[in-house]
């Protein structure tokens, strides 16, 4: 129960936003997520609040989750055959290697920055 004093500023004057632990955030808040899934996006609006729990991965020590208010919360912009066709075309560059040039069925790795043939082109001559 200690965590959830810590956790618990409903009148923002320790964090700066009201505070509330994890999954005791009042009716008429959400996260991009919960707006996304209800067809809607923040829409410029400011963080209302945010939720809070301990989590022993993070540097700090805990996990924050932002929360909008639902009722400032507009429609999601439909998407434009324009946008259709430059996210396309974004995920073609993403399964290129631009060593060989070769299209993939999946993403490459960021981390190297082309297909695993190319990268790792000295032991697939060795073998």
């Amino acid at each position: 129960m200690a965590a959830y004093g810590k956790c618990f500023d409903p009148s923002g004057a320790r964090f700066g936003v009201p505070t509330y632990p994890w999954r005791f955030a009042p009716d008429g808040y959400a996260t991009r997520r919960q707006l996304r899934v209800a067809g809607l996006r923040p829409g410029g609006q400011p963080v209302a609040a945010q939720v809070m729990r301990r989590h022993r991965g993070r540097k700090a020590g805990v996990q924050v989750a932002y929360l909008y208010r639902v009722d400032r919360a507009m429609p999601v912009r439909p998407m434009t055959s324009r946008k259709w066709g430059a996210l396309a075309l974004a995920m073609l560059a993403r399964r290129t290697c631009p060593t060989c040039q070769v299209t993939y069925s999946y993403c490459l790795p960021t981390s190297l920055g082309m297909c695993l043939l190319c990268a790792y082109a000295e032991e697939q001559r060795a073998v």
